[in-house]
């Protein structure tokens, strides 16, 4: 497959995933559009990356004419779907409305301050002499331990929510080099990079997955105050929030 396509079809790919929860759990289906639409937003920060990050060929050059492209606000939207759901299906739970008496404990004082987290500690590391994905990175960490502060209920939700996701997309980084062998020394700017690589997916990729299923595992219920339960226990409530 010629390299200029490789990009569109691995994002594309992301949406089968994606397509395959929406279609089988009806209870997940607001969650999923709600963060999909937001996390598609990423792709606008495209130029930030590239060609610092890498420089993948895109659909008309528009990577390299503007420094956006198509492929990553479906990239974006795929992965921000199943990051928000992955864990409540894989255990079974859904979102509840957090009661009044929930939504008063003292902790959650701090709720803005925790949701604010990852743009506090991205811009000022934008200014430093690293490769943005370690700041990128850095402010998913800080979301997730800020969220998990303020909310304690997330904390292991999210711990195990970001390996789930790290697997998650590793497999597709995976599937990755068996689509295109050698596309990612083609495409990545390792040399700006550690040069740490494990089964030849750059570890920063891995960092990736983890931070950004760290902290997208809980953002939503955190940002829309509600809290995940076993589905037995919610008789036949869905949140609304």
């Amino acid at each position: 497959m010629s390299d200029r396509y490789v990009w569109l079809v691995w994002a594309a790919a992301f949406l089968v995933p994606w397509a395959a929860l929406y279609a089988a759990f009806a209870q997940h289906r607001r969650v999923m559009w709600r963060a999909s639409w937001v996390t598609s937003l990423f792709g606008l920060t495209e130029p930030l990356f590239v060609p610092e990050y890498w420089n993948p060929p895109t659909l008309f050059d528009l990577a390299q004419r503007t420094g956006f492209d198509v492929e990553s606000l479906v990239f974006c939207f795929g992965i921000g779907g199943v990051g928000a759901v992955l864990y409540n299906v894989l255990t079974g739970q859904s979102l509840v409305p957090m009661s009044a008496a929930e939504r008063s404990s003292a902790l959650h004082r701090y709720h803005y301050a925790a949701l604010a987290a990852p743009v506090v500690v991205f811009v000022p590391l934008y200014f430093g002499p690293w490769n943005l994905i370690y700041p990128s990175v850095a402010a998913l960490l800080a979301g997730a331990v800020a969220a998990a502060l303020c909310r304690r209920d997330l904390a292991l939700k999210s711990l195990v929510g970001g390996g789930l996701f790290m697997a998650y997309y590793a497999a597709f980084m995976a599937g990755l080099e068996w689509l295109a062998p050698g596309y990612v020394e083609r495409v990545w700017n390792l040399q700006a990079l550690s040069g740490v690589s494990i089964a030849a997916i750059p570890l920063e990729e891995l960092l990736f997955g983890f931070a950004f299923g760290l902290y997208w595992t809980g953002v939503y219920e955190h940002l829309t105050w509600n809290r995940a339960a076993p589905r037995a226990s919610e008789n036949g409530a869905h949140a609304n929030a």
